[in-house]
């Protein structure tokens, strides 16, 4: 399945109930998201599975790839377009071969020894970070930029960079080949999402020029 990374957009209900949820997914997408993983730690699989297809009927709207997090029973029974797998999930051979090979698996790498590892297990794309510290996650580890460049350079698949980032702090990852970032917090507790994507994205693409 072919995707792009560019503005890789991960959202965080948690603050909020489920019609202004959705309505931020909505304007994320508006902003210019080009693919969106739904990541949910603390809900029942049936409530997981609720929100995903409210999620998805969004995303499909904007043609926009919807990527589960952790969760491949989730994703198929949603039929979403992709999984994410971190560190602790599911070994990502396992995921690939329970979602085939026309799904879309993401994988998380800190270090290049994992990054190949990922690779030759059948990972599509990798994040990689924290570049800075965040929030929405207890545990951050920080991963340079030397790294993540090493990264890049170590495996043939789309590498985007997570953590903390936003407009004003992605002058860090110039001269990198990532192939996107991703947000969370930047995007989502933004007072407009869709302005927020639009910056983000455009700020992006000033990097790669």
């Amino acid at each position: 399945m072919e995707f792009n990374t560019e503005l890789y957009f991960i959202t965080d209900s948690t603050p909020y109930d489920r019609e202004e949820f959705l309505f931020r997914v909505e304007e994320a997408l508006k902003g210019g998201v080009t693919l969106m993983q739904l990541r949910e730690k603390n809900r029942t699989t049936r409530e997981y599975i609720e929100l995903a297809e409210a999620v998805h009927e969004i995303s499909k709207k904007y043609n926009v790839p919807l990527i589960i997090d952790d969760r491949v029973d989730v994703m198929l029974a949603v039929d979403a377009e992709g999984v994410h797998v971190g560190a602790e999930d599911m070994p990502l051979a396992l995921a690939r071969k329970i979602i085939g090979p026309n799904k879309i698996l993401g994988a998380t790498a800190k270090t290049v020894e994992v990054a190949k590892a990922a690779y030759e297990a059948g990972a599509d794309y990798l994040g990689v970070g924290a570049i800075y510290p965040t929030t929405t996650k207890v545990k951050t580890i920080i991963t340079s930029t030397e790294t993540l460049d090493k990264i890049c350079q170590a495996v043939p698949i789309p590498v985007n960079a997570i953590g903390g980032l936003n407009p004003s702090n992605m002058d860090v990852l110039k001269g990198i080949d990532i192939s996107g970032v991703c947000a969370v917090s930047a995007i989502m507790k933004a007072d407009s999402p869709m302005v927020a994507a639009t910056e983000m994205k455009k700020k992006f693409v000033e990097l790669r020029a």
